[in-house]
């Protein structure tokens, strides 16, 4: 299993990024999808998830209405849009998978909202 996240950057309050996972080893269209980030001296917190059809996402409170998860099977690749990105969405994301053989994790990606 392996997960390869892309599309950090530094970006200015209110801009907006767009993050991938590209996903290999597993039966991708059957699972879960999850992004998870951590900010420095933070428990990493779950942000948002879809399930293998794509019908059903959860977002934080505190994300919601600003990011938007997607995949596609076809690519094995999940996506979170983030718009109007604050000073406090900076933080490492992880792309999440939650296989029935267990939880794997991508190295992160660093998102900065600093101006």
């Amino acid at each position: 299993v392996q997960l390869v996240e892309s599309g950090g950057d530094l970006v200015q309050p209110g801009g907006s990024l767009r993050l991938s996972c590209a996903a290999s080893g597993f039966t991708f269209s059957s699972y879960a999808m999850s992004w998870y980030r951590q900010a420095p001296g933070t428990e990493r917190e779950l942000v948002a998830t879809i399930y293998s059809a794509g019908a059903y996402t959860y977002y934080a409170d505190s994300v919601k209405g600003r990011f938007t998860i997607s995949r596609d099977n076809a690519k094995n690749t999940v996506y979170l849009q983030m718009n109007a990105l604050k000073p406090e969405d900076t933080a490492v994301y992880y792309c999440n998978a939650a296989l029935t053989k267990g939880a794997y994790w991508g190295q992160g990606t660093q998102v900065t909202v600093s101006s």
